[in-house]
């Protein structure tokens, strides 16, 4: 079964075509018609229709998209692509490609790339956090991405920072509407803000030692310009161990496999075999 995964980005959109082993066919990147909704699904067919007359064959199609579709109405919801929010575009893009597709979370698809054939690879609970201009994280499980009722499920950075300390006071607005978020301490321009990189990685391991008391997984891949600090993957394991109640801490935290693809090729993972 021939697949194709879409990453809807604010900036860009990507998309690429996969074998049934994961190897490359043919993949395609174009500039983001930011604040345009129907340009955006113009943008996304075309895309699509464009890899699958390269690779000479219809496949199944699954995409990524900032935000997530509400479990009552079925529009976007949670998206900082505002021009999306809404909006039904599952339901519009099925309507262009004719269809049934795939659709989840970016940060869904970045676990789900490293859990299928990445980092992750082989272990039956995976963790992906993405530590970029924000933070996301996404939860797979026996190789299926977790949702939850919700639809919220791996919504990590929107939880308060865990056992702040005085270096962590006062707590900082979010731009969700609260203070103290963990986005507000763990992404890309926090950590630049602040520049002192062992208070970064204190915060980084109270908030995984969390995630690894509530869900315990076997691995916590990270993603985003953040995980490129090499001495992060040495110096958090050392620190989470009081804050998780445990003797013994066995997961292990690990850089992504696949980089800038992870989001793309998970997309297209959401068809399983």
């Amino acid at each position: 079964m021939l697949r194709i995964g879409v990453d809807l980005g604010g900036t860009k959109i990507e998309a690429l075509a996969i074998d049934e082993s994961g190897r490359e066919l043919a993949r395609k990147r174009i500039a983001a018609p930011r604040g345009d909704y129907g340009a955006t699904v113009s943008a996304v067919s075309s895309l699509v229709l464009d890899l699958e007359k390269q690779i000479k064959a219809t496949a199944r199609v699954g995409i990524g998209i900032p935000g997530t579709l509400s479990r009552v109405t079925g529009l976007v919801k949670n998206s900082n692509s505002t021009w999306l929010i809404g909006r039904p575009l599952k339901e519009d893009l099925e309507k262009a490609f004719g269809r049934e597709l795939r659709l989840s979370n970016d940060a869904n698809c970045f676990a789900l790339s490293e859990a299928a054939d990445g980092a992750g690879k082989g272990a039956r609970i995976v963790f992906g956090a993405i530590l970029g201009t924000g933070v996301g994280s996404g939860i797979v499980v026996d190789g299926r991405v977790v949702d939850g009722p919700n639809g919220i499920a791996g919504e990590w950075g929107h939880n308060p920072l865990p056992l702040p300390q005085e270096e962590d006071l006062p707590l900082r607005q979010c731009y969700c509407g609260r203070r103290g978020c963990i986005e507000m301490y763990l992404c890309g321009p926090a950590r630049e803000r602040d520049a002192n990189q062992a208070l970064y990685e204190q915060r980084l391991a109270r908030s995984l030692a969390t995630v690894i008391n509530v869900l315990d997984p076997d691995v916590v891949v990270l993603g985003g310009g953040v995980s490129n600090v090499e001495r992060l993957y040495t110096e958090v394991p050392k620190l989470w161990g009081p804050y998780i109640f445990s003797d013994h801490v066995a997961t292990r935290l690990v850089r992504n496999a696949h980089g800038d693809s992870s989001g793309v090729r998970g997309a297209a993972w959401l068809w399983p075999a």
